[in-house]
Protein backbone atom coordinates (compact mmCIF):
# COMPACT_ATOMS: atom_id res chain seq x y z
CA UNK A 1 0.00 0.00 0.00
CA UNK A 2 2.68 2.30 0.32
CA UNK A 3 2.60 5.15 -1.88
CA UNK A 4 -1.26 4.16 -2.74
CA UNK A 5 -3.86 6.82 -2.14
CA UNK A 6 -7.24 5.53 -0.12
CA UNK A 7 -10.22 7.69 -0.60
CA UNK A 8 -12.26 6.84 2.91
CA UNK A 9 -15.97 7.58 3.04
CA UNK A 10 -16.39 7.66 6.73
CA UNK A 11 -20.75 6.56 6.69
CA UNK A 12 -22.86 7.28 9.76
CA UNK A 13 -23.45 4.87 12.14
CA UNK A 14 -22.21 3.46 15.87
CA UNK A 15 -19.18 1.46 13.99
CA UNK A 16 -18.06 4.90 12.62
CA UNK A 17 -15.39 5.21 15.43
CA UNK A 18 -13.54 1.93 13.62
CA UNK A 19 -12.35 4.07 10.90
CA UNK A 20 -10.38 6.01 12.83
CA UNK A 21 -8.10 2.85 13.90
CA UNK A 22 -8.41 2.45 10.29
CA UNK A 23 -7.18 5.71 8.82
CA UNK A 24 -4.35 4.96 11.48
CA UNK A 25 -3.17 1.55 9.48
CA UNK A 26 -3.46 2.50 6.77
CA UNK A 27 -1.15 5.63 7.10
CA UNK A 28 1.16 3.06 9.01
CA UNK A 29 1.25 1.05 6.00
CA UNK A 30 2.38 3.93 3.93
CA UNK A 31 -1.04 4.62 2.33
CA UNK A 32 -2.23 8.44 1.50
CA UNK A 33 -5.85 8.94 3.08
CA UNK A 34 -8.25 11.25 1.90
CA UNK A 35 -10.93 11.40 4.46
CA UNK A 36 -14.79 11.43 3.00
CA UNK A 37 -16.95 12.40 6.08
CA UNK A 38 -21.30 11.83 5.67
CA UNK A 39 -23.21 14.27 7.32
CA UNK A 40 -24.63 11.64 9.64
CA UNK A 41 -20.83 10.34 10.14
CA UNK A 42 -20.27 13.52 11.58
CA UNK A 43 -22.45 12.99 14.15
CA UNK A 44 -20.51 9.88 15.72
CA UNK A 45 -16.34 11.28 14.80
CA UNK A 46 -15.26 14.61 14.63
CA UNK A 47 -13.71 16.09 11.35
CA UNK A 48 -11.15 17.16 13.53
CA UNK A 49 -10.23 13.49 14.90
CA UNK A 50 -10.54 12.23 10.96
CA UNK A 51 -8.09 14.76 9.72
CA UNK A 52 -5.63 14.48 12.44
CA UNK A 53 -4.92 11.01 12.09
CA UNK A 54 -5.06 11.48 8.13
CA UNK A 55 -3.25 14.68 8.18
CA UNK A 56 -5.35 15.33 5.76
CA UNK A 57 -8.35 17.99 5.22
CA UNK A 58 -11.69 16.20 5.58
CA UNK A 59 -14.56 16.72 3.01
CA UNK A 60 -17.72 16.73 3.81
CA UNK A 61 -19.89 19.20 1.33
CA UNK A 62 -20.84 18.92 -2.17
CA UNK A 63 -21.16 22.65 -1.89
CA UNK A 64 -17.84 23.83 -0.94
CA UNK A 65 -17.24 26.92 -3.27
CA UNK A 66 -13.72 26.63 -3.12
CA UNK A 67 -13.43 23.38 -4.23
CA UNK A 68 -16.48 22.95 -6.17
CA UNK A 69 -15.72 26.21 -8.15
CA UNK A 70 -12.49 23.57 -10.05
CA UNK A 71 -15.66 20.50 -10.11
CA UNK A 72 -13.48 19.10 -6.62
CA UNK A 73 -15.93 16.15 -6.51
CA UNK A 74 -15.29 14.72 -10.51
CA UNK A 75 -11.22 15.36 -9.41
CA UNK A 76 -11.40 13.94 -6.03
CA UNK A 77 -13.65 10.70 -7.13
CA UNK A 78 -10.65 10.01 -9.56
CA UNK A 79 -7.75 11.18 -7.46
CA UNK A 80 -7.35 7.83 -5.54
CA UNK A 81 -5.96 4.33 -6.27
CA UNK A 82 -9.04 2.64 -3.85
CA UNK A 83 -12.58 4.04 -2.45
CA UNK A 84 -13.29 2.42 0.84
CA UNK A 85 -16.38 3.13 2.37
CA UNK A 86 -16.47 2.06 6.15
CA UNK A 87 -18.58 1.63 7.49
CA UNK A 88 -21.04 1.41 4.57
CA UNK A 89 -24.52 1.91 5.98
CA UNK A 90 -27.47 0.27 4.61
CA UNK A 91 -28.99 3.91 3.31
CA UNK A 92 -25.16 4.42 1.67
CA UNK A 93 -25.61 0.97 0.07
CA UNK A 94 -29.25 1.73 -1.24
CA UNK A 95 -28.05 5.34 -3.13
CA UNK A 96 -25.22 3.91 -4.09
CA UNK A 97 -26.75 0.81 -6.04
CA UNK A 98 -29.55 3.56 -6.97
CA UNK A 99 -27.22 5.96 -8.45
CA UNK A 100 -28.36 8.65 -6.56
CA UNK A 101 -25.90 11.59 -6.46
CA UNK A 102 -27.94 13.69 -3.37
CA UNK A 103 -24.75 14.34 -1.07
CA UNK A 104 -21.11 14.52 -1.95
CA UNK A 105 -20.33 10.49 -0.58
CA UNK A 106 -23.16 9.51 -3.21
CA UNK A 107 -21.50 11.74 -5.77
CA UNK A 108 -18.26 10.21 -5.20
CA UNK A 109 -19.38 7.03 -6.12
CA UNK A 110 -21.71 7.58 -9.12
CA UNK A 111 -18.62 9.50 -10.37
CA UNK A 112 -15.82 7.65 -10.25
CA UNK A 113 -14.28 5.06 -12.62
CA UNK A 114 -11.62 3.93 -9.48
CA UNK A 115 -12.69 0.31 -7.61
CA UNK A 116 -14.80 0.60 -4.50
CA UNK A 117 -14.74 -1.60 -1.59
CA UNK A 118 -17.76 -1.20 1.00
CA UNK A 119 -17.30 -2.71 4.69
CA UNK A 120 -21.16 -2.75 5.45
CA UNK A 121 -21.80 -2.88 9.26
CA UNK A 122 -25.16 -2.01 10.04
CA UNK A 123 -28.28 -3.80 12.42
CA UNK A 124 -28.59 -7.94 11.55
CA UNK A 125 -32.24 -6.93 10.56
CA UNK A 126 -31.44 -4.20 8.31
CA UNK A 127 -28.38 -6.67 6.41
CA UNK A 128 -31.15 -9.55 5.86
CA UNK A 129 -33.73 -7.23 4.80
CA UNK A 130 -34.36 -7.98 1.10
CA UNK A 131 -34.03 -4.72 -0.09
CA UNK A 132 -30.39 -4.81 1.53
CA UNK A 133 -29.83 -7.94 -0.31
CA UNK A 134 -31.02 -7.04 -3.45
CA UNK A 135 -28.90 -3.31 -3.34
CA UNK A 136 -25.96 -5.76 -2.57
CA UNK A 137 -26.43 -8.06 -5.19
CA UNK A 138 -26.95 -4.89 -7.80
CA UNK A 139 -23.35 -3.69 -6.23
CA UNK A 140 -21.74 -6.97 -6.88
CA UNK A 141 -22.64 -7.20 -10.35
CA UNK A 142 -21.64 -3.38 -11.10
CA UNK A 143 -18.03 -4.47 -9.94
CA UNK A 144 -18.19 -2.85 -6.48
CA UNK A 145 -16.39 -5.23 -3.99
CA UNK A 146 -18.46 -5.27 -1.09
CA UNK A 147 -17.06 -7.47 2.21
CA UNK A 148 -19.48 -10.18 4.30
CA UNK A 149 -20.17 -7.88 7.44
CA UNK A 150 -18.85 -10.08 10.55
CA UNK A 151 -21.30 -12.16 12.95
CA UNK A 152 -21.94 -11.45 16.80
CA UNK A 153 -23.72 -9.19 19.18
CA UNK A 154 -24.82 -5.82 17.91
CA UNK A 155 -24.43 -2.35 19.77
CA UNK A 156 -28.40 -2.87 19.88
CA UNK A 157 -27.73 -5.90 21.81
CA UNK A 158 -29.57 -8.21 19.32
CA UNK A 159 -26.56 -10.67 17.73
CA UNK A 160 -26.17 -11.97 13.89
CA UNK A 161 -24.63 -10.75 10.81
CA UNK A 162 -23.88 -6.79 10.62
CA UNK A 163 -21.05 -5.90 12.71
CA UNK A 164 -17.77 -4.09 11.12
CA UNK A 165 -15.18 -6.45 10.22
CA UNK A 166 -12.37 -6.14 12.27
CA UNK A 167 -9.59 -3.70 10.58
CA UNK A 168 -6.92 -6.44 9.94
CA UNK A 169 -9.70 -7.81 8.03
CA UNK A 170 -10.32 -4.51 6.22
CA UNK A 171 -6.20 -4.16 5.71
CA UNK A 172 -5.97 -7.57 4.30
CA UNK A 173 -8.99 -6.69 1.86
CA UNK A 174 -7.48 -3.75 0.85
CA UNK A 175 -4.02 -4.89 0.49
CA UNK A 176 -5.51 -7.51 -1.69
CA UNK A 177 -6.64 -5.16 -4.25
CA UNK A 178 -3.01 -3.68 -4.49
CA UNK A 179 -1.42 -6.98 -4.34
CA UNK A 180 0.56 -8.78 -8.10
CA UNK A 181 -2.16 -10.07 -9.64
CA UNK A 182 0.18 -13.00 -10.97
CA UNK A 183 -2.99 -15.06 -12.05
CA UNK A 184 -5.50 -12.73 -13.83
CA UNK A 185 -7.06 -14.30 -16.29
CA UNK A 186 -6.97 -17.41 -15.56
CA UNK A 187 -10.25 -19.61 -13.81
CA UNK A 188 -9.73 -21.72 -10.73
CA UNK A 189 -12.35 -23.88 -9.07
CA UNK A 190 -12.19 -24.43 -5.28
CA UNK A 191 -13.87 -27.35 -3.26
CA UNK A 192 -14.36 -27.10 0.52
CA UNK A 193 -15.92 -27.98 3.52
CA UNK A 194 -17.73 -31.78 3.92
CA UNK A 195 -20.61 -32.71 2.63
CA UNK A 196 -23.55 -34.13 4.28
CA UNK A 197 -25.27 -37.24 3.22
CA UNK A 198 -28.85 -37.80 3.92
CA UNK A 199 -30.22 -40.88 5.90
CA UNK A 200 -33.81 -39.55 6.52
CA UNK A 201 -35.26 -36.22 6.65
CA UNK A 202 -33.76 -35.85 10.11
CA UNK A 203 -30.39 -37.33 10.17
CA UNK A 204 -27.59 -37.07 7.86
CA UNK A 205 -23.81 -38.91 7.24
CA UNK A 206 -20.98 -36.38 7.65
CA UNK A 207 -17.45 -35.22 8.78
CA UNK A 208 -15.41 -33.24 10.72
CA UNK A 209 -14.35 -30.53 8.05
CA UNK A 210 -14.51 -26.51 8.66
CA UNK A 211 -14.20 -25.69 5.53
CA UNK A 212 -11.40 -23.01 6.19
CA UNK A 213 -8.23 -24.36 4.20
CA UNK A 214 -10.33 -24.48 1.42
CA UNK A 215 -11.79 -20.95 1.89
CA UNK A 216 -8.25 -19.59 2.70
CA UNK A 217 -7.26 -20.98 -0.79
CA UNK A 218 -10.32 -19.03 -2.55
CA UNK A 219 -9.24 -15.79 -0.82
CA UNK A 220 -5.94 -16.23 -2.00
CA UNK A 221 -6.54 -17.56 -5.83
CA UNK A 222 -8.55 -14.24 -5.71
CA UNK A 223 -6.21 -12.39 -4.11
CA UNK A 224 -3.65 -13.23 -6.95
CA UNK A 225 -6.21 -11.83 -9.37
CA UNK A 226 -7.97 -15.39 -9.94
CA UNK A 227 -11.69 -15.69 -10.99
CA UNK A 228 -12.71 -18.14 -8.28
CA UNK A 229 -15.76 -20.29 -7.99
CA UNK A 230 -15.96 -21.94 -4.26
CA UNK A 231 -17.85 -25.16 -4.46
CA UNK A 232 -18.93 -24.80 -0.34
CA UNK A 233 -20.12 -28.04 1.10
CA UNK A 234 -22.28 -27.09 4.67
CA UNK A 235 -20.24 -24.67 6.56
CA UNK A 236 -21.09 -21.21 8.28
CA UNK A 237 -18.01 -19.20 6.99
CA UNK A 238 -18.04 -15.70 5.17
CA UNK A 239 -17.66 -15.85 1.82
CA UNK A 240 -14.01 -14.47 0.51
CA UNK A 241 -13.57 -10.95 -1.00
CA UNK A 242 -14.10 -11.12 -5.16
CA UNK A 243 -15.04 -14.46 -4.83
CA UNK A 244 -18.07 -16.13 -6.76
CA UNK A 245 -19.45 -18.83 -4.04
CA UNK A 246 -21.82 -21.63 -4.95
CA UNK A 247 -23.36 -23.39 -1.71
CA UNK A 248 -23.84 -27.36 -2.09
CA UNK A 249 -25.17 -30.10 0.71
CA UNK A 250 -24.51 -33.63 -0.60
CA UNK A 251 -21.32 -35.37 -2.58
CA UNK A 252 -23.55 -35.86 -5.60
CA UNK A 253 -24.60 -31.65 -5.24
CA UNK A 254 -20.63 -30.92 -5.15
CA UNK A 255 -20.05 -32.89 -8.31
CA UNK A 256 -22.61 -31.18 -10.44
CA UNK A 257 -21.64 -28.06 -9.39
CA UNK A 258 -17.81 -28.39 -10.65
CA UNK A 259 -18.66 -29.57 -14.01
CA UNK A 260 -21.34 -26.80 -13.83
CA UNK A 261 -18.44 -24.07 -13.88
CA UNK A 262 -16.12 -26.55 -16.17
CA UNK A 263 -13.17 -25.40 -18.18
CA UNK A 264 -10.83 -23.55 -15.65
CA UNK A 265 -7.15 -23.20 -15.78
CA UNK A 266 -7.06 -24.72 -11.89
CA UNK A 267 -8.43 -26.85 -10.06
CA UNK A 268 -7.75 -27.16 -5.78
CA UNK A 269 -10.18 -30.33 -4.22
CA UNK A 270 -10.02 -29.26 -0.81
CA UNK A 271 -13.37 -30.57 0.16
CA UNK A 272 -13.97 -33.83 2.53
CA UNK A 273 -16.10 -35.33 0.37
CA UNK A 274 -17.98 -38.98 1.29
CA UNK A 275 -17.00 -42.06 -0.07
CA UNK A 276 -20.83 -42.94 0.60
CA UNK A 277 -24.24 -42.02 0.77
CA UNK A 278 -27.21 -43.61 1.88
CA UNK A 279 -30.30 -44.92 0.18
CA UNK A 280 -32.25 -42.76 2.04
CA UNK A 281 -35.97 -42.99 3.63
CA UNK A 282 -38.45 -40.40 2.95
CA UNK A 283 -39.66 -41.08 6.55
CA UNK A 284 -37.49 -40.68 9.66
CA UNK A 285 -36.31 -43.59 11.10
CA UNK A 286 -37.91 -45.42 14.35
CA UNK A 287 -36.54 -47.70 16.60
CA UNK A 288 -37.56 -50.72 16.20
CA UNK A 289 -36.89 -53.85 18.34
CA UNK A 290 -33.19 -54.29 19.55
CA UNK A 291 -31.67 -54.03 16.21
CA UNK A 292 -30.40 -50.81 14.30
CA UNK A 293 -31.45 -50.29 11.36
CA UNK A 294 -29.79 -51.35 8.00
CA UNK A 295 -28.14 -48.50 6.03
CA UNK A 296 -27.67 -49.43 2.43
CA UNK A 297 -24.22 -47.59 1.09
CA UNK A 298 -24.29 -46.55 -2.63
CA UNK A 299 -20.99 -44.85 -3.77
CA UNK A 300 -20.60 -41.64 -4.80
CA UNK A 301 -18.94 -39.86 -7.57
CA UNK A 302 -15.34 -39.09 -7.44
CA UNK A 303 -15.19 -35.77 -7.89
CA UNK A 304 -11.22 -35.57 -8.04
CA UNK A 305 -10.78 -38.43 -9.90
CA UNK A 306 -13.73 -36.98 -12.64
CA UNK A 307 -11.52 -33.78 -12.89
CA UNK A 308 -7.88 -35.05 -12.81
CA UNK A 309 -8.91 -37.75 -15.84
CA UNK A 310 -11.25 -34.75 -18.23
CA UNK A 311 -14.20 -36.89 -17.35
CA UNK A 312 -17.34 -34.59 -17.75
CA UNK A 313 -17.76 -31.00 -19.61
CA UNK A 314 -16.42 -32.32 -22.99
CA UNK A 315 -13.57 -33.68 -20.84
CA UNK A 316 -12.04 -30.53 -19.86
CA UNK A 317 -8.97 -30.83 -17.67
CA UNK A 318 -7.66 -28.06 -15.85
CA UNK A 319 -4.11 -27.24 -16.38
CA UNK A 320 -3.44 -27.99 -12.63
CA UNK A 321 -5.37 -30.50 -10.50
CA UNK A 322 -4.55 -30.37 -6.97
CA UNK A 323 -6.01 -32.66 -4.20
CA UNK A 324 -5.79 -33.15 -0.70
CA UNK A 325 -5.35 -36.30 1.13
CA UNK A 326 -6.97 -36.43 4.71
CA UNK A 327 -4.72 -39.27 6.42
CA UNK A 328 -4.42 -40.98 9.74
CA UNK A 329 -1.22 -43.17 9.45
CA UNK A 330 1.03 -43.88 5.92
CA UNK A 331 0.58 -40.26 4.99
CA UNK A 332 3.24 -40.42 2.56
CA UNK A 333 2.59 -43.72 0.83
CA UNK A 334 -1.50 -43.21 0.77
CA UNK A 335 -0.86 -39.47 -0.83
CA UNK A 336 1.46 -40.71 -3.49
CA UNK A 337 -0.96 -43.76 -4.40
CA UNK A 338 -4.01 -41.11 -4.40
CA UNK A 339 -1.75 -38.91 -6.98
CA UNK A 340 -1.23 -41.86 -9.17
CA UNK A 341 -4.97 -43.15 -9.05
CA UNK A 342 -7.02 -39.79 -9.22
CA UNK A 343 -5.08 -38.70 -11.91
CA UNK A 344 -4.00 -35.21 -10.07
CA UNK A 345 -0.46 -33.11 -10.67
CA UNK A 346 -0.12 -32.42 -7.25
CA UNK A 347 -1.83 -33.71 -3.69
CA UNK A 348 -1.53 -32.03 -0.50
CA UNK A 349 -1.44 -34.33 2.31
CA UNK A 350 -2.19 -33.87 5.83
CA UNK A 351 -2.30 -36.15 9.06
CA UNK A 352 -6.19 -35.54 10.46
CA UNK A 353 -5.00 -36.90 14.06
CA UNK A 354 -3.08 -33.76 14.75
CA UNK A 355 -6.26 -31.72 15.36
CA UNK A 356 -6.29 -29.91 12.03
CA UNK A 357 -10.29 -30.31 11.25
CA UNK A 358 -11.79 -26.55 13.02
CA UNK A 359 -8.39 -25.33 13.54
CA UNK A 360 -6.38 -21.98 12.22
CA UNK A 361 -2.82 -24.17 11.54
CA UNK A 362 -2.10 -26.98 9.06
CA UNK A 363 0.85 -29.16 8.83
CA UNK A 364 1.16 -30.12 5.02
CA UNK A 365 3.42 -32.09 2.43
CA UNK A 366 3.19 -30.97 -1.04
CA UNK A 367 3.14 -34.44 -2.81
CA UNK A 368 4.14 -34.36 -6.64
CA UNK A 369 5.31 -37.14 -9.30
CA UNK A 370 9.11 -36.58 -8.61
CA UNK A 371 9.25 -34.52 -5.45
CA UNK A 372 7.66 -34.59 -1.54
CA UNK A 373 7.90 -31.58 0.23
CA UNK A 374 7.62 -31.04 4.36
CA UNK A 375 6.03 -27.90 3.85
CA UNK A 376 5.79 -27.38 8.05
CA UNK A 377 3.88 -26.07 10.54
CA UNK A 378 1.62 -22.80 9.40
CA UNK A 379 -1.22 -20.74 9.66
CA UNK A 380 -3.82 -22.17 7.34
CA UNK A 381 -3.56 -18.29 5.38
CA UNK A 382 0.39 -18.69 4.83
CA UNK A 383 -0.47 -22.25 3.61
CA UNK A 384 -2.42 -21.26 1.23
CA UNK A 385 -0.70 -18.31 -0.12
CA UNK A 386 2.50 -20.26 -0.31
CA UNK A 387 0.20 -22.83 -2.66
CA UNK A 388 -0.60 -20.09 -4.61
CA UNK A 389 2.27 -18.88 -5.19
CA UNK A 390 3.55 -22.20 -6.39
CA UNK A 391 0.50 -22.23 -8.50
CA UNK A 392 1.45 -19.12 -10.26
CA UNK A 393 4.79 -20.71 -10.61
CA UNK A 394 3.43 -23.50 -12.33
CA UNK A 395 1.26 -21.57 -14.79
Amino acid sequence: MHGKTILLIVGGGIAAFKSLELVRELRRAGAHVTPVLTENGGRFVTALSLGALAESPVRTSLWDLDDEARMGHIALSRSADLIVVCPATADLMARAAAGRADDLAATLLLATDTPVLMVPAMNVRMWLHPATQRNLRVLRSDGVTVLDPDEGEMACGEFGPGRLPAVPAIMAAIGSHFAPKLLAGRHAIVTAGPTHEAIDPVRFLGNRSSGKQGFAIAAALAEAGAQVTLVAGPVALATPAGVRRVDVVSACDMAAAVDAALPADIAVMVAAVADWRVVASDRKLKKSGDAPPALALVENPDILAAVGHGVGHGASRPRLVIGFAAETGDLLANAGAKLARKGADWIIANDVTTGVFGAETNHVHLVTKGATEDWGPASKADMAKRLVARIAEAL
